[in-house]
Order: structure tokens, then sequence, then C-alpha cells
């Protein structure tokens, strides 16, 4: 399929402006103002921007394992709508991707059910360094470095010194400290207010751990992203000299805080959980100075009816993957940010974070996994409309300003207004770890 998509303004590494690209074998073949090639479908832009594709680096698609919550088709139908091209799925499915054996094979189950492009993490556990060292065709190593459940648990000093030191993948961390945890679940062991959630999932558990796994990174030179960055304390460990640190935020981090609970409840329980309306404003503000270079959301649904359960039982994780780039856009058209902002947040800073080839920038040569949106359009987040299998989001009921329309994987449009073309599937992600440091 050969496309030309006219009239836009692209979002181009260096400018935005008006001009024309085409796709072509699921590249980006040519831009220019007036292109000469004939073309199988013609898009109009006009009004409208293209962006790159965005890469969302955590997500939880539950597949294998939890197909009630979610599977790696309807993830990737809520990718496609929300204008995600590529995300990176994380190991604590079931079974959990420890081994490269199972790396392998969700790599294969994707690639018959993936709708947009896909990595998949390999998690590390206290006794499969080996598999670790082992393994390719992943963007790094995930580690729950405290509270977490079953083998993903890695709080073992000497274990995590070995993770560090003796692989050469990437490593990545869930940063919540064991031992504060469990001391506040002590301390609030009768509460039944999931406000409380806050308090156990404290500031100071997320500090700790970050605290830790960052002073890792550096002693070993190691290539270290920290995920869902909650507090604002946090930002000063990530002001890293060494080219090893880098740091995202997710939506509900930035969006809503302790003052929520009374609203929602057990929707925006999250581990990190939320924390104050000042967190979210110091987590905005390490976006807009570079200190955070990546937005990525946690996609971690639930149905509703576990959502509902009453605390503590309660499972924490909410859906994000679908609304993530227009919650972004409707703070473009506030004022908050630029798009230019928003597209090295969510597109350009996470394949460079993760040495993905070929993505994140609109780029002859380029894959063609492009975005087309449209910051007039107006729509309203309904459960009912949700493409997650889990069917509701934190933001029903919530009108945004600026929306995805058309959403391009390697030049195959799978996106339309409101319609997909499942005639076609994603392709796994590469990488080249060779390139080392984040911006190198």
């Amino acid at each position: 399929m050969k496309t030309l998509i006219e009239n836009a303004q692209v979002v181009l590494p260096d400018v935005t402006m008006k001009t024309s690209v085409f796709l072509e074998n699921g590249k980006i073949a040519e831009i220019g103002p007036t292109i000469q090639r004939a073309a199988d479908r013609t898009i109009d832009g006009s009004g409208q921007f293209l962006i790159p594709g965005i890469i969302d680096d955590q997500v939880h698609f539950r597949d294998p394992g939890f197909p009630d919550k979610e599977d790696l088709y309807t993830g990737s139908r809520a990718c496609a709508k929300g204008g995600v091209t590529t995300y990176l799925e994380m190991p604590n499915t079931k079974p959990s991707t420890t081994t490269v054996a199972a790396l392998h094979a969700k790599l294969e189950m994707a690639s018959k059910k993936s709708l947009v492009n896909y990595g998949f993490y390999i998690g590390a556990t206290t006794d499969n360094l080996v598999e670790l060292q082992k393994a390719t065709r992943t963007p790094g190593i995930k580690i729950f470095i405290g509270s977490s459940t079953g083998p993903l648990l890695v709080d073992d000093q000497e274990i995590l010194e070995k993770i560090f030191g003796e692989t050469t993948l990437p490593c990545t961390a869930h940063c919540e400290d064991e031992a504060t945890v469990r001391a506040n679940m002590e301390k609030y062991s009768t509460s039944t207010d999931v406000a409380d959630h806050s308090n156990i999932r404290s500031a100071e558990a997320a500090y700790i751990s970050t605290k830790r796994a960052t002073d890792l990174a550096k002693r070993h030179k190691k290539r270290f992203h920290v995920l869902h960055v909650s507090t604002g304390d946090e930002l000063e460990l990530l002001l890293d000299h060494q080219n090893l640190i880098t740091a995202e935020v997710c939506p509900h981090h930035l969006f809503f805080n302790i003052n929520d609970y009374k609203r929602l409840g057990t929707l925006v329980q999250m581990n990190p959980s939320i924390k104050t309306a000042d967190d979210n404003e110091r987590l905005w503000q390490g976006l807009l100075d570079g200190v955070i270079p990546v937005i990525a959301t946690d996609h971690a649904p639930h149905t509703l009816a576990e959502k509902s359960a009453p605390y503590p039982q309660s499972p924490s994780g909410l859906p994000a993957v679908e609304n993530s780039l227009a919650l972004l856009l409707n703070e473009v058209n506030k004022g908050r940010c630029t798009l230019r902002q928003v597209v090295h947040w969510m597109a350009t800073a996470p394949a460079k974070v993760w040495n993905i080839q070929n993505k994140g920038s609109i780029v002859v040569g380029y894959d063609a996994d492009l975005v087309l949106v449209d910051l007039e359009k107006e729509e309203t987040i309904k459960n009912e409309n949700q493409q997650t299998k889990s069917r509701w989001s934190p933001w029903d009921g919530q009108s945004l300003r600026g929306w995805a329309t058309h959403t391009w994987v390697h030049g195959h449009l799978v996106y339309c207004n409101g319609q997909f073309d499942e005639s076609q599937y994603g392709q796994e992600a590469t990488y080249d770890h060779s390139l080392g440091g984040y911006w190198g």
C-alpha cells in the first residue's frame, strides 16, 4: 500500500511545517511539499497534525494468564485508537516472562494477535541470572525491587548487585521499598479506607527504593530507567551526569492526587500510589525541565467488579493506553505544554531510551508508524466506548479536546475515525543496545 498524506502540519525533528509525506513498503519514503508519486490512497490532513507514533514503554496486557482483564488483541486495539503504535509489555503475566523461552513464546503470540508493534521485557528473579545474560530480542530487564509478589520480587542486595553488574541489557525497575511498605501495612492493618493506600505505599517508600536503585546504576555504570516516578522528591535522584539514568511519569501521577480518593475511590488505587497535589506540580515541572524525559501509562487493567471490591481487597492498577495521548493533547490546548514536547515525551524520548530502531521521529527511511491528530476534536471519555477489555476508565465522563483520528503501523492504516482494519498485524520492535547511553 502506497499512501500519500497531504496538507497536514508535520512535526519533523527540527521544525513543524505544512508538507506531504509518502509511505511505501512500511517506511517513510519521501517528505516534501510536492511529491510526484502515484499513491493507492491519499489522505487529506488539512487542519490536523501528523506526529510520530506513540511508544508506550510500560503496559500490562495480562496475556497470558488473565484474559478476563486484557489480552494482546484488545490491548493493541486500545493502542491503535489512542495513537500508540508500539508498546513494551511487562513480565508479570502467568507464567511470568523470566526465561528466554517464555519471552519468545510471547513474541510469537503477539505476531498473531497484536494490531500494533510490540516488545516484551524479561523479568528478574532471585535465581535467573543466566537467563538474563542470554536474553536478546527484548528492550531490557524488569526488576521489582520492592513490593511485588511471587518470584518477581528481588529485594536481596547481593542478587541486585549481580543483576546490575553481570548483565549487559538495560535495566528498569518498580521502586518501592519493601521494608517501608511492610511496616506501613502493619500500622494501617485494620484500615478499610483506600486513602490509606497512599500512606502504606508512601512517598518515603518510593524515595528510598529509587535512591537504592540509582546508586546501583551509578556504581555499576548501568543503563537504568526509573518507572512511574510518583513523587517530587525523587527528581533530585534523577539528575544524572553519567548518561546512565532516565525516568518516566504516568498520567495518573500527573492528573490524580490523594484528594481524588473521595471522588474515585479504588479506581485510582495504584502502585506506586498517587501522592499530593504538590507532587503533581513538581512532576509536571520535571517534565518541562527535561529531568523526566518520558511519559508512559503503566496500563494495568482489572475488571470493574474487581476494582469495586472494598479496600484492601481491591487490586491496584488502571487502564490508560487509549486515552493517554488525548489527555496530553488536551493540556496542549490548555497551554501547559506544546505539541512538540508531547511528541518528545511520548515518541522520540522512549525510542532513544530503549534504542528502538527507526521509530520515534518522522524521518525518511524510518518505519511508517504515524498518527494524525485533530487538536480541535472534542470527545468525552465513556466507559462503554473503551476498547480495553476491562471497559472502564478513571477519566469516564471527562471531555478532552485533541484526539488521534488516524493511526498507521508500518504504513498500514489500522485505525481511522472509529474504524479498525485488522487485516495485518504489528511487528516486533528491534533494539540496538550497542548504542550504550541515552542521548549518546
